[in-house]
């Protein structure tokens, strides 16, 4: 080879070297990324009854949807549960984190390990022990309420349409009750201690002090625990189908994300299935904006 021509092969070899080394990314991101994505738009302006079998129809996948009292049904029990998570989950972790981040509790970091562990095993597998914690007469949870407070043995938690979404919400709380006491550990310990000593020194009490230094001081954090928590929520699938196995009773376990699959899955309409995908993604980022927009009016001086 020349010297010509090997400076001539080195020089492109150096332009295009970038491009060789993003080449993979870029071509699994294009296959399973946009190329689904872009698919899945197509297909919700179709009718399908398979893979291989698509009609053209419009919008009227989106005008059934609106209709359609299972897909209702399906935002009704979703919302339910996201506001569980937000107004009732996130207090207790912040409650956890303050706890647990006071200095006085022998053993934090034993406790801080073990409120987190649940998150770690995974929705299957909290999905299927907490089956077992609910069974009537025989279940954890029924024997210790018929224990403490007399309540029956035979109440069933999963069978009764009435109670299947406060077992989804113990059962999440004690799975994600820990996993956010993170976030807001670490927010906490990021405040500045000497805010808090000028607090005292203008004669704060505690409440004030949480209210006037904590809260500001995690505020970012908040937000994000808030939104990432609301979109968890909104796509719920493995834990109520798991432990309901389906929608359960009524079908007061079926959610958005259930209802998508059973759509196009179950019954192979993957046209219908994919309007109702896009819709839950138009609505929880109408959500979302809606709390980045409450947020930062709430803001001090925003």
């Amino acid at each position: 080879m020349s010297a010509a021509t090997s400076g001539w092969f080195w020089k492109r070899q150096q332009k295009w070297a970038p491009y060789y080394f993003v080449a993979p990314f870029i071509i699994l991101f294009l296959t399973f990324g946009v190329y689904p994505l872009l698919h899945s738009i197509w297909l919700a302006f179709h009718i399908t009854s398979g893979p291989k079998s698509a009609v053209f129809v419009g919008l009227e996948n989106f005008r059934f949807l609106l209709s359609d009292p299972d897909f209702y049904k399906a935002v009704r029990n979703t919302a339910v549960f996201a506001c569980f998570s937000v107004f009732l989950q996130l207090p207790l972790s912040l409650g956890l984190a303050l706890l647990l981040n006071a200095r006085w509790v022998k053993g934090r970091n034993v406790f801080r390990f073990a409120f987190f562990t649940p998150h770690l095993v995974g929705q299957v597998f909290v999905a299927v022990l907490f089956s077992v914690i609910f069974i009537p007469k025989y279940g954890l949870l029924n024997v210790s309420l018929h224990r403490l407070l007399g309540v029956g043995l035979e109440t069933k938690w999963l069978g009764n349409p009435q109670l299947v979404m406060p077992a989804l919400v113990i059962t999440s709380l004690w799975m994600y009750v820990g996993f956010n006491m993170i976030y807001f550990l670490a927010a906490l310990q990021a405040v500045d201690n000497q805010l808090y000593e000028a607090a005292q020194v203008d004669g704060a009490n505690r409440f004030q002090q949480f209210l006037h230094v904590t809260m500001p001081g995690i505020r970012q954090v908040t937000v994000f625990v808030v939104m990432m928590s609301t979109i968890g929520s909104f796509q719920l699938f493995e834990l109520p189908y798991v432990m309901l196995n389906g929608s359960g009773p009524d079908k007061a376990g079926l959610t958005i994300v259930m209802y998508l699959y059973d759509t196009g899955f179950n019954t192979g309409d993957l046209g219908y299935a994919s309007a109702i995908g896009w819709t839950l993604a138009l609505i929880v980022l109408t959500i979302s904006l809606a709390q980045l927009k409450i947020t930062k009016t709430l803001k001090p001086g925003g």
